[in-house]
């Protein structure tokens, strides 16, 4: 029978997989609710704990697309790793990068409880990994590295599923230009604030050119940073309307800030 799969943020039902001690017809009827699922998903595979079941039982297609059953499956030894990009049902329609272990030895019994092992590599160890993960309550989030993990909680928040290229950072290389306007600006405030306390007219003038060269070059760094946060923005393809916009305001506030600025330094210096 095909079985609905839990998907986030619905919990998964319990914690810990409990291990099958009895192989009779309620285990049977698991297993091909498992299998019916996993062929009309056109899945990889599935672990009980992902349609409601509490049993240790796992079902996973080998590389030919046979469904391997695992009853009571255990890791005991691994070599090398990968990280690659995986998907799984219960995150529909967004993936992530995972470290897994290469290759791994399994053990695990059969539906007729005969004890059963497995050294495997490549896309089938990693299924089988990300459903044991299942198996003590865990979806493969806890696999990732902080990094990851950070841009993974992006995309269920914003419910896109790009790439690292596409991804919306909280920083941008466009900032440093900011940075540096906001030197300058505060360099000519206090030109400002010091030439109250001077007589000497002729430094008077000098600071009143400094501030026109400088007015120069904020009004230079506000139509690079224009440009450039045009540029940046477009490289994040899931964040563009919103980072064009902040780059819009960005640059009317700061031509504002100097408007004021060089207002104030004409009637003060000028």
């Amino acid at each position: 029978m095909i079985k609905d799969i839990i998907q986030y943020p619905t919990p998964l039902s319990v914690k810990y997989a409990t291990d099958v001690r009895v192989f009779d017809e309620e285990l049977f009827a698991l297993i091909d609710d498992l299998k019916d699922t996993i062929k009309e998903n056109n899945l990889d595979g599935l672990a009980a704990f992902q349609i409601g079941n509490y049993y240790n039982v796992i079902v996973v297609k080998d590389e030919n697309g046979e469904l391997i059953e695992m009853i009571n499956p255990r890791l005991i030894a691994h070599s090398g790793k990968v990280t690659e990009k995986e998907t799984t049902a219960y995150y529909p329609n967004v993936s992530a990068e995972v470290q897994r272990f290469e290759t791994i030895s399994i053990v695990y019994q059969d539906r007729n409880g005969k004890d059963c092992s497995m050294k495997v590599s490549g896309d089938v160890a990693r299924v089988i990994q990300r459903k044991i993960d299942y198996t003590f309550g865990a979806t493969f989030i806890l696999k990732m590295s902080k990094e990851e993990r950070e841009r993974f909680e992006s995309k269920l928040s914003n419910g896109l599923d790009v790439g690292y290229d596409e991804y919306c950072p909280t920083t941008f290389k466009r900032d440093y230009i900011l940075k540096a306007i906001r030197i300058l600006l505060v360099a000519m405030v206090l030109s400002v604030v010091i030439s109250l306390f001077l007589d000497d007219k002729e430094l008077i003038s000098n600071l009143w050119s400094y501030q026109l060269y400088g007015s120069f070059g904020v009004l230079g760094m506000i139509i690079v940073y224009f440009f450039y946060g045009q540029y940046e923005g477009k490289k994040y393809t899931s964040c563009t309307s919103c980072q064009i916009g902040n780059i819009l305001g960005t640059c009317a506030i700061t031509l504002i800030q100097l408007t004021v600025v060089m207002t104030l330094s004409y009637f003060v210096l000028g």
